[in-house]
This record gives structure tokens, sequence and C-alpha cells, in this order.
């Protein structure tokens, strides 16, 4: 019985950490999904390739890299 209660404290900081790290995964997926909503209904942007940002033509049209 004292070795369960020894880690108890380790298992509920474990529990914790899990239940923090999925809903700040799951916060960004929502995210995520509304930037790409967003960018769908504004009109004259398409949007980016793979959903990935920083990569694709720039908002107006031009990109620093050479072709």
């Amino acid at each position: 019985m004292d070795q369960l209660a020894a880690l108890l404290p380790s298992a509920g900081l474990a529990l914790l950490f899990v239940l923090l790290m999925r809903s700040i995964l799951h916060a960004d997926r929502r995210e995520r999904a509304a930037e790409r909503r967003a960018r769908a209904e504004r009109p004259g942007t398409a949007p980016r390739p793979g959903g990935v940002p920083g990569e694709g033509p720039a908002e107006n049209g031009r990109t620093d890299r050479p072709s």
C-alpha cells in the first residue's frame, strides 16, 4: 500500500501533463481549421499548399524565391 501511495503523485502529474498537452493540440487543430475557413471565405486568396504557413505565393502574388 505504501508503494501505491508513493506512486500516486507521479501518476497524477503524468495525467495532468497528458490532459494539458491534449488540450493544446486540440486548440491548435481548431485554430488551423478556423484559419483555413477564413482563408477560403476571403475573396482572391487561395489556400496555401499543404496548409503550411510560409509556403506558397505571397499575398500580393509575388514570391522572393526565384522560379
